[in-house]
């Protein structure tokens, strides 16, 4: 069976499978199980299987994930995130202060949790009702709050990135450190949005806020959890006392004694952190072993190699291979969530970025801006749904999706300054070295 038979097959039985109402993971797995008998037999692929999935679920690496999971679902559980939006946003004698304040504590907050949509839900579900008792403008502050989830994609530590380093065997460590200048960048973009939005309607956005400023006491409170856990994040990795994985357990650990002592959580919210994060485990697993299953058949046949072959055989510029990746990301990503594309594209994608000589720790930066546009473009934009969600019926789909695309604009921005300055991203990781 020839490498392209292999590959249309692949890609017809996935799109078959979700639009029968599979969901991703049971679709990738039942895409691959055909081909996976052709090659190995009936017996000897059932093993198979069972061994790959197996390994998955005790991968050392992965550990990482439902703890940073567990730790996004502590902080959004007790009061440690709505005080950081609090503090970000109390008694600032400046005009937008509730919106800049959002963008802050999402950041604040992308700084400890790698999910998009815990940090949209978590500071959204504070942020939100306070702007609009303010008076902010439906679209502008949905839009904040929408977008500002996705900080939590790219400041470290991040999920994506953290997936991306493993398909694509990159060190995560440097992954990390090369999303915080981006990172940041991206936080002044976003701030810059709020401001031009201020100058062009000046209604959207109320007078300056009078409300009390925030006592030393409160400061601590509400700074002090987030500050000491990504302070351990941060040095533990970046030093090389701790991988992503011992990092996250002690952050994690960390955070239950924070949520438990100056958060508020309770036994009740303890539990029900653990059941969110099981569930959310429950989906990412399954998707993690389907995802082995889909790779190791594409590897045997030998399907991102031929396909990197024959494309790099139109001898293509460099750039416009990249574009036409960026391009075909910010499509498939209007269907698809970042997970999902994670495991079914990258094993195909990467090795045709690194044939074009691109640095792998650079464009995982690129590739993960793209996934941050993905969770704010319909019709499968989860940011989106989240916030609408929050608003409990307050602000139309329409709306939301609106007040994203000047965010939308502002990340493309920051693709084209990678692109034109790779050492945004490059920089740190090798100063570090």
């Amino acid at each position: 069976m020839e490498w392209y038979h292999v590959g249309a097959g692949l890609l017809l039985l996935l799109v078959l499978f979700i639009g029968i109402g599979l969901s991703i993971p049971f679709a990738l797995a039942a895409a691959s199980l055909p081909f996976l008998f052709y090659i190995q037999g009936w017996s000897t692929a059932l093993v198979s299987s069972e061994l790959k999935l197996w390994g998955v679920w005790i991968d050392y690496v992965l550990l990482a994930v439902p703890l940073f999971v567990f730790l996004g679902e502590l902080i959004g559980r007790s009061s440690i995130g709505p005080n950081l939006y609090a503090f970000m946003h109390r008694g600032v004698r400046v005009r937008g202060s509730a919106a800049y304040g959002s963008i802050a504590a999402c950041a604040g907050f992308g700084a400890v949790c790698g999910s998009s949509m815990v940090g949209s839900l978590t500071i959204g579900g504070v942020a939100l009702p306070e702007m609009q008792k303010l008076g902010y403008d439906n679209r502008l502050s949905s839009g904040v709050l929408a977008a500002g989830g996705t900080l939590s994609v790219l400041i470290p530590p991040s999920l994506i990135l953290l997936f991306y380093g493993i398909v694509t065997d990159t060190s995560i460590g440097e992954l990390f450190i090369a999303g915080i200048v981006p990172g940041l960048v991206l936080v002044l973009l976003f701030c810059g949005v709020v401001y031009v939005w201020g100058r062009v309607r000046p209604s959207h956005i109320p007078s300056v806020d009078r409300s009390q400023r925030s006592s030393l006491r409160q400061m601590l409170v509400s700074v002090g959890p987030i500050f000491a856990i990504g302070l351990v994040i941060t040095l533990s990795i970046y030093t090389g006392i701790a991988t992503p994985t011992e990092a996250a357990a002690v952050a994690a650990l960390l955070t239950v004694i924070l949520a438990f002592g100056v958060g508020g959580l309770d036994l009740a919210g303890f539990k029900a952190a653990l059941f969110a994060t099981m569930r959310t485990m429950g989906y990412l697993g399954l998707l993690l072993s389907a995802g082995v299953l889909f790779g190791f058949v594409m590897t045997y046949y030998r399907v991102p190699q031929q396909f990197t072959e024959l494309f790099m055989s139109y001898q293509l510029g460099p750039w416009l291979v990249l574009a036409i990746v960026i391009v075909f990301y910010l499509v498939l990503g209007m269907f698809l969530e970042p997970v999902s594309m994670t495991f079914i594209t990258l094993p195909t994608i990467f090795p045709l970025m690194q044939a074009a000589g691109f640095d792998l720790v650079w464009f995982g930066i690129v590739y993960t801006i793209t996934m941050e546009i993905a969770v704010l473009t319909p019709p499968v934009g989860l940011n989106l749904y989240v916030i609408q969600g929050v608003s409990r019926g307050t602000i139309a789909i329409g709306e939301v999706i609106t007040g994203c695309l000047p965010f939308i604009a502002s990340m493309c921005a920051l693709i084209a300054l990678l692109i034109a300055v790779p050492e945004v991203a490059t920089w740190l990781p090798q100063a570090m070295k």
